[in-house]
């Protein structure tokens, strides 16, 4: 197996980094999107082995024992959202590099675990403002949940700073082009 890069977009929810990683997936024939494992249920039009691995908090929890995962956290109450180590050498064999669009700190996680050849960017939103906007507009969410978002947010926002880079996403289109000047950048290094 060759050992290809990885491209880790992290952010709080609503910041933008799923719209940015389509668009590099569009771009860069070599990236491939690594699909996250999740025990929560699948929202609107998600479909199983290609958006995450919905799977069951037990079955997620004996891969955890397995040590079946390179990194894995409970992101909400009774919610587990990991990446499998399989995920990425499947992509690796492919002789692709492998792109993540991943909480903090499982972000933080993946570059620790693999340094020079990880690239780590935060999608940092306008405000928490416009953020609390874009997650209430996207009506996927219970008044509920949407607290427990707001609320991470917030925490996750401070680690920033935490990061390679810190893409500014006030403007999409200006913030897919840098990323793209990024990534083009990192893959070539």
């Amino acid at each position: 197996m060759k050992q290809g890069k990885l491209i880790i977009f992290s952010a709080p929810s609503g910041a933008g980094k799923t719209t940015i990683v389509k668009h590099l997936l569009q771009k860069f024939p070599n990236l491939n999107f690594s699909i996250s494992a999740t025990t929560r249920e699948s929202r609107g039009d998600e479909q199983n082995e290609k958006d995450y691995y919905f799977i069951s908090k037990e079955d997620f929890l004996h891969r955890v024992a397995r040590q079946e995962f390179v990194e894995f956290e409970e992101v909400y109450n009774g919610t587990f959202y990991g990446t499998l180590r399989s995920e990425i050498e499947r992509i690796w064999n492919e002789g692709k590099h492998v792109i993540f669009d991943i909480d903090v700190e499982g972000g933080l996680r993946l570059k620790r675990k693999y340094e020079d050849f990880a690239l780590a960017i935060f999608v940092q939103p306008p405000s928490l403002k416009v953020l609390k906007e874009r997650l209430s507009g996207r009506g996927t969410d219970s008044p509920g949940k949407l607290q427990e978002r707001f609320i991470k947010a917030e925490k996750e926002l401070e680690y920033a700073e935490k990061f390679d880079v810190i893409l500014k996403n006030n403007d999409l289109t200006t913030a897919c082009s840098e990323a793209e000047e990024l990534i083009g950048n990192f893959i070539k290094a």
